[in-house]
């Protein structure tokens, strides 16, 4: 049976949404993520009392403090990543975080973006390949405003509306079937006669071969 002893604050100044973290001796919790416009996000944490087990069907209780699990989840998620790792995730000191706890906490998550960034342009030298970039390195690189050759993002394309096609969005004319889709673009480009002759291409029977003469 859990009671409260005391309580801690988790402050969160990453947008990265975090799945419910799970104990036995308190069961699922959810740690906030800052919403749009929020500079971070409070947490807050109750101590407990869990249950030692003795063996022989024997339990003793046990205080865990609200700190203490605070910690606990704060080094779960900021060790998520390897050794060195830190995601924004720290325990106040007191019931609000102060500027200066923000500030490291900032600080300390920049230099761990720049260092996922370090690690991905040095792995996109060796292969030029974007498939060797981690989803996290890629949030870092976003994160801090960058642009770099291995962060793409796929845009999912649209349909032409006579042919079915995928096409890319805000194009003027199909390329498969020469439909013209934005008739000011296309007018603007000189497009108009090229979708006529791609339209009229795809719509004229194949040509038969000629009949010889006592056939």
């Amino acid at each position: 049976m859990s009671t409260e002893t005391s309580t801690a604050v988790l402050v969160n100044i990453s947008t990265e949404k975090w799945p419910p973290r799970h104990r036995t001796y308190f069961g699922s919790l959810q740690v906030r993520s800052p919403e749009p416009g929020e500079a971070y996000a409070v947490t807050p944490i109750r101590g407990c009392t869990g249950m030692m087990d003795l063996g022989d069907k024997r339990n003793m209780p046990i205080q865990i403090s609200a700190r203490e699990i605070a910690e606990d989840i704060a080094r779960e998620i900021n060790g998520d990543s390897g050794e060195g790792s830190f995601h924004g995730v720290f325990v106040a000191a007191g019931p609000e975080p102060t500027e200066a706890e923000l500030a490291d906490a900032r600080r300390r998550l920049e230099e761990f973006q720049h260092r996922l960034v370090a690690a991905a342009d040095l792995e996109w030298e060796r292969t030029k390949n974007p498939m060797f970039i981690t989803d996290l390195e890629r949030r870092a690189a976003r994160q801090l405003g960058l642009e770099k050759p291995w962060l793409y993002d796929p845009k999912p394309q649209a349909e032409c509306p006579v042919c079915a096609e995928k096409i890319k969005h805000g194009v003027a004319v199909c390329r498969s079937c020469g439909a013209i889709l934005d008739r000011e673009k296309a007018a603007h480009y000189g497009l108009f006669a090229a979708g006529r002759r791609e339209r009229h291409r795809n719509q004229e029977p194949p040509s038969q071969p000629p009949i010889e003469a006592g056939k």
